[in-house]
């Protein structure tokens, strides 16, 4: 964040800030139905084994889907209500609170008696300890999410049990951020030690605590029998598998030998369950603020010229590939950076004016053409870089190389497991990559976060330099009147998918959730990273 100036301003939405800290406090009984304790929930994770195993650095659902239910929060999404962006409760801390000093100050109350789990306190210096780590990452340390958190001037632990966090500037972008699912508290004495010890290790005071790991297989956890919410959690244990393969996933749901994935399937796969098992299965449905991404490498020649990057958007018939993509993939929405559900997302007159949209596909294409041409990139053979997940990666891929195909290019896939995948973009070892935008809540100034340079934003991971996206995000993220700053993010948007053509956007996911209908106690959300510590779920 070296280098980044910013204006204090008071007018930020305070009204919903307000409204945000008098959410409900305390966690809902798990719904009308009375709750069953015992059994063990076996479930599957779409991925051969994540790329560590610390939620502060990563960004997958491969490591929270793993290990989520073993770590605490400061806060969260209701587990009751996660569909809400707004509905907020205390995990590790007493009650929400009502900022002070025109919203600049945020002051916790840590819960008393709460133990790791190997029995040692957890204090407020933990908490403390936990979020610098994520605000301000040590040498050598990265975190996914230090640009959420640009508002943030310090965190402290003035005692035991409260935590103080002070901002530079007000502003709504604050909580949602602060209610990240990764944002795991970790041991400040283990943080002391060892900042890496968690990317290979787990030790949490969450629901359930750690009993096994075998990388690329499984993960298994146990009921956690001092466990701070009083009654939770209500299983005995977990076992989660690793499976990228959708066809063993099914099976395994099939033959009862797993209950479910969280993550979502594509709708042949739901057909296919609620066909076979009837009312033994369920199935919950709703958006999903996840998108694929392309990625250029712009430190690669020729994708450091605009014309070759702008050309590979305009190959792409967004509004006739997205319909059919979608009956078998679980993609859904043609969209913008932003969430389309949102008030803050581009309308479809808006997004026609930009590459990748032009309602005149032929029109569109024969740009690319003229564009690859005017670069010296005509026929241009590249590697595509892909994830081993078929939803909805390896459709997104066949379905672009083939469009790219319509212009002259000539792409071939590289496809490898999650980890390798994730090293080779942070090593910008890639030509172009299928890369991902999915976040834990709905926040739209900071979901787009996305589109800044990695010196900024660490996930990014186009290897460019942009001080004129830095300054637009800037302008968001101190924007207060909700009209304005709906100009501004088209401002953005046009600037990192047009005028720079850094991205090209893919059609937003649908999340499908299948799953035995003896699971209780589980709600979905636009985000498959939230409400996965499994604390509310039984077995009937």
């Amino acid at each position: 964040m070296t280098g980044w100036t910013y204006r204090h301003h008071l007018t930020a939405c305070l009204a919903l800030l307000a409204a945000m800290a008098l959410a409900a406090i305390a966690l809902p009984a798990a719904a009308a139905e009375t709750p069953k304790y015992g059994g063990t929930l076996t479930y599957m994770i779409p991925a051969d084994a994540p790329p560590s195993l610390d939620g502060h650095r990563e960004t997958t659902y491969a490591t929270v889907h793993a290990t989520a239910p073993f770590y605490s929060v400061l806060i969260r999404i209701n587990p009751m209500n996660p569909a809400s962006p707004s509905d907020f409760v205390c995990d590790l801390c007493t009650e929400m609170p009502v900022p002070t000093d025109g919203g600049k100050t945020w002051t916790f109350t840590i819960r008393d008696g709460v133990k790791w789990h190997d029995g040692s306190p957890l204090t407020a210096a933990d908490v403390a300890a936990s979020w610098q780590e994520i605000i301000h990452p040590g040498q050598g340390m990265s975190s996914a999410r230090e640009a959420y958190f640009v508002m943030v001037d310090s965190v402290a632990a003035p005692d035991a049990r409260t935590v103080v966090f002070k901002l530079k500037y007000a502003t709504s972008a604050f909580l949602p951020a602060l209610a990240d699912p990764f944002a795991y508290v970790y041991k400040k004495e283990v943080l002391d030690r060892d900042p890496h010890w968690y990317e290979k290790n787990v030790m949490g005071s969450g629901p359930f605590r750690f009993v096994d790991y075998q990388i690329g297989q499984s993960i298994k956890g146990e009921r956690n029998k001092e466990y701070y919410h009083k009654g939770l959690p209500y299983l005995d244990g977990f076992v989660a598998i690793f499976a990228p393969k959708e066809a063993v996933r099914l099976d395994a749901i099939r033959s009862d030998r797993a209950a479910m994935e969280f993550r979502g399937m594509p709708p042949s796969a739901r057909d296919q369950l609620v066909k076979q098992l009837g009312d033994k299965i369920t199935v919950q449905t709703g958006d999903w603020n996840c998108v694929n991404l392309i990625t250029p490498n712009h430190g690669k020649k020729p994708f450091d010229d605009v014309r070759v990057r702008r050309a590979l958007a305009l190959a792409i018939d967004q509004w006739h590939g997205a319909p059919p993509l979608s009956r078998i993939a679980n993609v859904h929405t043609v969209g913008g950076i932003v969430f389309p559900d949102s008030p803050l997302a581009a309308t479809k007159d808006e997004l026609q004016k930009i590459p990748g949209y032009w309602p005149d596909i032929a029109a569109s294409r024969a740009e690319a053409k003229q564009l690859l041409q005017d670069a010296g990139a005509a026929g241009l053979s590249f590697e595509l870089l892909n994830r081993d997940v078929d939803q909805p990666y390896k459709y997104i891929a066949a379905w672009v190389m083939d469009e790219w195909s319509k212009v002259g290019l000539k792409p071939r896939q590289k496809v490898l497991p999650t980890g390798p995948f994730f090293e080779s973009l942070r090593s910008n070892s890639f030509d172009v990559t299928v890369d991902f935008n999915c976040q834990g809540l709905v926040n739209p100034v900071m979901d787009v976060g996305k589109f800044l340079p990695h010196a900024v934003y660490t996930e990014n991971y186009g290897n460019y330099e942009d001080q004129k996206d830095i300054d637009l995000y800037q302008q968001l993220l101190h924007e207060a009147d909700p009209v304005a700053l709906r100009v501004r993010m088209r401002a953005y948007e046009t600037y990192v998918l047009d005028t720079q053509a850094h991205m090209i956007v893919m059609p937003w996911w649908e999340r499908i959730v299948p799953y035995r209908s003896y699971v209780h106690g589980w709600k979905i959300s636009p985000s498959h990273y939230i409400n996965q510590d499994l604390g509310t779920i039984w077995l009937e």
